[in-house]
């Protein structure tokens, strides 16, 4: 018995360990996509946690203009891959992941540099439009860049191991998201908001670096081969005319195919979770709680996407085989219950509760709508597919928006004693407008069957 509890704890161990591990054990040209993203996830999410102040600070705004600024940059960048989503397919993988690093490579060093130039003059000053110039070249290179990312996945992987490469990569961008909590502090206190800036501007000529070594066509055709995937439109193959790619493009475009356009629309309720996370759980954290946790309320914020770097492998590598919508319906409806734990109220455990089980079902479905979209896409087409894909988020973003300082007014209103609010009521109606979406996709499912 003693022998057997070692083995049975090793197999165990091994099998924890063994979607991480496959990060190193991937192709080459998996491998550069996965640094790559890994980086723009710290990059990325590092300057959106601080883009507020340094429009506070550098440029003088008040935090509604502030706001604002931010909001045109995260809107920007999904509609931004819904118009250039189309660009991967048409110029492939390697080009499309470089151009879109350059762009955005253009516009830190604007946002880096431009108050050591321009000074502090308020809305509109030169300080301003240089920021927004800034912003505006990375909205463009982020429209790009995610599309390529998941169109290279969908190339060099297989039926066998696309789940476990989309999870991974999603993964990777969580972890990358949870780490700007650790770098940033020391340097921002050292060089100001623009050091750090500085050092993620650097950050990105990391990850061209290394796409350029790693994804070379020579790398692309290997990982091709490796995964079978002859059918798909090589980089190295003579492209189509234009006029046959622009008609091709016009009777296979997302916009004609109703099942896809019911699905992702379908998922927008449980998405508002999503933005709950920088529009709501800050505000509850500090206004709900005392001690520990409103001192502390940036981990709990935080929490979220370290836990999805440890879950979404895990998850992947157990549910690799199971029906991609099936894992839609469980993990929508499991994080679409989450908000249901905090109808208790604010208590510290009901909290990483809420955070477990919503993470839970984040890690179940997120990837795999991505993976889905990206697998009904026509050959030729996984580029626009994602851009478009990523509609119905720009739509949640704007949408929870308009309601989410409402409910904070009404239900958990700042200077008011924890007695007075009343965000277990607040919570009972996310968790209602969140739920909207697994029942939509279980009677989707049982109306139209296996087309879905």
């Amino acid at each position: 018995m003693s022998q057997e509890n070692p083995n049975k704890f090793k197999a165990v161990f091994k099998e924890i360990t063994a979607p991480f591990l496959s990060l190193f054990k991937t192709s080459r040209a998996l491998l550069g996509i996965n640094i790559s993203y890994f980086l723009e996830g710290l990059i990325y999410f590092g300057m959106l946690g601080l883009l507020a102040m340094y429009f506070n600070e550098y440029v003088g705004l008040n935090d509604i203009q502030a706001d604002k600024m931010v909001g045109i940059l995260t809107a920007g960048i999904t509609l931004s891959m819904l118009i250039l989503g189309a660009a991967v397919d048409l110029v492939g993988v390697r080009k499309s992941l470089l151009v879109s690093l350059v762009l955005m490579l253009v516009g830190r060093i604007f946002l880096s540099g431009g108050p050591a130039f321009t000074g502090n003059e308020g809305m509109w000053s030169n300080t301003h439009l240089v920021a927004m110039f800034g912003i505006f070249w990375i909205v463009l290179g982020y429209g790009i860049y995610q599309p390529a990312s998941y169109a290279a996945v969908k190339r060099f992987t297989n039926k066998d191991t696309s789940a476990m490469g989309y999870a991974m990569l999603y993964a990777l961008m969580n972890l990358g998201a949870f780490l700007p909590g650790l770098i940033s502090p020391p340097i921002r206190k050292s060089f100001g908001i623009t050091g750090v800036f500085w050092v993620y501007t650097a950050l990105t000529v990391v990850g061209m670096a290394a796409v350029a070594i790693l994804l070379t066509k020579k790398a692309i055709a290997q990982a091709e081969k490796e995964n079978g995937n002859f059918e798909e439109v090589s980089e190295t193959e003579e492209k189509k005319p234009f006029k046959e790619q622009v008609l091709f493009y016009l009777k296979n475009f997302p916009i004609r195919d109703a099942r896809f356009m019911f699905f992702i629309f379908a998922l927008i309720p449980v998405q508002t979770l999503f933005a709950h996370n920088w529009l709501t759980l800050p505000q509850y954290c500090e206004r709900a709680f005392s001690g520990v946790v409103q001192e502390n309320f940036e981990f709990f914020v935080n929490f979220n996407p370290l836990l999805i770097f440890v879950l979404t492998p895990l998850v992947a590598a157990y549910t690799a085989k199971n029906d991609t919508y099936k894992m839609m319906i469980y993990g929508t409806l499991i994080m679409a219950a989450s908000p249901f734990i905090l109808v208790s109220g604010p208590h510290i455990g009901t909290l990483f509760a809420f955070l477990i089980v919503m993470t839970i079902g984040e890690a179940m479905w997120q990837p795999r709508f991505l993976q889905w979209v990206a697998e009904i896409a026509p050959k030729g087409m996984t580029g626009i597919y994602m851009g478009l894909g990523q509609f119905p988020w720009f739509l949640t973003k704007v949408v929870t928006s308009l309601y989410a300082g409402w409910f904070l007014m009404n239900y958990c209103p700042d200077d008011t004693p924890i007695s007075g609010l009343n965000t277990e009521e607040m919570w009972l109606i996310y968790a209602f407008i969140a739920m909207i979406s697994p029942v939509a996709l279980i009677m989707a499912r049982r109306l139209d069957g296996e087309g879905f």
